[in-house]
This record gives C-alpha cells, sequence and structure tokens, in this order.
C-alpha cells in the first residue's frame, strides 16, 4: 500500500504540492489527472523517492520511501521525459539492469519486445519518442515491481500500441497483483483503465472516487411532456443540472435510476430516456459542486473567465 500524508512540496517561490494525503490500496490501477503544472510529476517523483518532501510523508508498505533501499527496490517509476544513456540498446540496459536487480526477467522482455515491434539490438536513440516510451515501461516490468509508477504512460503512443501497453499491464496486475499509478492530461486516457481517478488542480487534490461509483451514481434523463412543464414538476428526485430546450427537458440526476424511472414513468411522458453519463460528464457534474469548472481542456475555478 502507498500512503501520502499532508505532502507538501515548494521550487523557489511556487508551491507544487499543498499538503497532498491519500491510500492506494495494493493492486489497484490509480490514475492522476490534471492540467499542465498541477503537480502529477511532482507526486509520483515524491511516491517514488526521487524528491524528499517539505512537509508529510510517503510509506510504502508502512516504511517511508526517501532515502530507504528497500521501499525503493519494490517501486519501477518510468518519467514523462525517457532518457537512455548514449549508445544504449533494450539488451545493454536489460544487461544493467539485472546487475543491479538479480529478479530482472530476460525471457519477459523478448517477449515484450516482439509484442511491440522494438529491436533489442538497436540503439535506443534511433527510436522514436513512442517506441522510447514503450522500452521503457517494457524494461520497468521486467523489473517484476510491486509498484509501477507511470508519468504520461501512454504519451506518444499510437491507439495500436496503446491497447498492447495496456493489455501488458492488465497481465502484470493480474498475475501479480501490482499496484500501478499511472498520470495524464487527458482523462478519456485513464477512463478505461484505472480503477480510482484522483484529480489535482494547482497543487491540490480536489477531487478522488473510485470510476464504479462516479458512473453508477449519476445519469442523464431527457423528458418531454404535452403540456408545460418546469424543473419543479420533479420533486423528489435528486437533480444537479436541469437544461430545458421546446418541450425537451435535460437533467442530470443523481441516485437510483430504476427509482427515477418508475417515479417518471408514472407521470406519463412523451418521452423518457435515462442515459448513462461518460466519465468527463461526471466529472464536470462533480467539479461544479466543488465550485470549479472542467472541460478537455483543463481545470479552473467556476468563477474565471
Amino acid at each position: 500500500m502507498i500512503k501520502a500524508d499532508g505532502v507538501r512540496k515548494i521550487f523557489g517561490s511556487k508551491e507544487a504540492l499543498g499538503g497532498i494525503s491519500c491510500c492506494i490500496p495494493d493492486g489497484s490501477i490509480y490514475g492522476l489527472v490534471g492540467s499542465n503544472g498541477a503537480g502529477k510529476s511532482t507526486l509520483l517523483r515524491i511516491l517514488s523517492g526521487v524528491y524528499r518532501p517539505d512537509e508529510g510523508s510517503v510509506l510504502i508498505d508502512g516504511a517511508p520511501v526517501w532515502e530507504n533501499p528497500e521501499a525503493k527496490g519494490k517501486i519501477a517509476f518510468v518519467a514523462d521525459e525517457t532518457y537512455f544513456p548514449a549508445g544504449m540498446t533494450m539488451e545493454r540496459m536489460a544487461m544493467l539492469t539485472a546487475s543491479c536487480d538479480p529478479g530482472f526477467d530476460r525471457g519477459r522482455l523478448a517477449y515484450m519486445a516482439d509484442l511491440l515491434h522494438l529491436d533489442v539490438k538497436a540503439s535506443l536513440g534511433s527510436f522514436s519518442k513512442g517506441m522510447k516510451r514503450q522500452a521503457a515501461i517494457a524494461l520497468a516490468l521486467c523489473r517484476k515491481p510491486q509498484y509501477l509508477l507511470l508519468d504520461e504512460a501512454f504519451d506518444g503512443l499510437d491507439p495500436v500500441m496503446r491497447r498492447l501497453v495496456r493489455g501488458l499491464l492488465a497481465e502484470e496486475i493480474l498475475d501479480r497483483q501490482m499496484t500501478t499509478v499511472i498520470t495524464s492530461h487527458s482523462l478519456r486516457e485513464l477512463e478505461d483503465t484505472c480503477d480510482t481517478l484522483a484529480l489535482l488542480h494547482k497543487g491540490g487534490l480536489i477531487l478522488e472516487s473510485d470510476i464504479g461509483s462516479l458512473k453508477t451514481n449519476l445519469f442523464k434523463i431527457q423528458i418531454a411532456f404535452e403540456d408545460d412543464f418546469d424543473q419543479s414538476r420533479f420533486e423528489g428526485i435528486e437533480i444537479l443540472n436541469f437544461n430545458k430546450s421546446g418541450s425537451v427537458a435535460t437533467m442530470i440526476v443523481q441516485g437510483d435510476s430504476a427509482h427515477a424511472a418508475t417515479v417518471l414513468r408514472n407521470m406519463n411522458p412523451l418521452l423518457l430516456d435515462i442515459l448513462p453519463l461518460s466519465l468527463e460528464e461526471v466529472f464536470s457534474y462533480e467539479m461544479e459542486t466543488l465550485g470549479y469548472s472542467f472541460t478537455a481542456e483543463g481545470i479552473a475555478f467556476a468563477d474565471e473567465s
């Protein structure tokens, strides 16, 4: 288990993280989403022991991660900008890593390289950005880490490679109960991958929830009647957002969709559709309740222009 408690990090006059606390259970896929500069990369570097927090603590299985080789040995961290020494190949990187980590699985690397169409004997300097990302993830997985931290994991990968990399992650998680933390600025990128999503903004953790609860608790209703109506007709239904265009109203509702459907059908509407929300829509309405606005382009305070 990863446990962060009151983690704060300051660079010069800028507060990168402002007292973040979270608990990431074993075997889960935890997604961190936020705009550029939200603090995602800083948090991962603190969780992996690269940075020391100015305040607060990070524990891996109950032990501090900072300056703790045993705790760090359980972690593989793939940074947002991949770096390999000049002249290195995947094969030479495997030899170097295996010299420090006896558990490194070179047979697994051959399998992954073949699956991802990577030449283990080719210079990594000749690889594209996406190929370097694939190579870094494959090398990290071959260490068989208990905790895998991926900063912008799918950046530079085409749709086919994204599916392959997701498949490799799923294998490791199912086989070894590996805990994975993934950051991205794109909510859509993490929607089909993570169990839990946390939203970072200006160094703060402002929303955290498991995806299942988010998606099942909110839904959209489109409804129409013969006569004119407004929101007051739907007393007893928890409506978060109501918008009427002509004779059709669209509502975002929180609660039990089956109960809401029964209540609304008894009103004999001309039209009644109950629709699931995309995760982006769910986050939008959850954020509005916290005083923020949320779009695909980023996050802002609700009163910002």
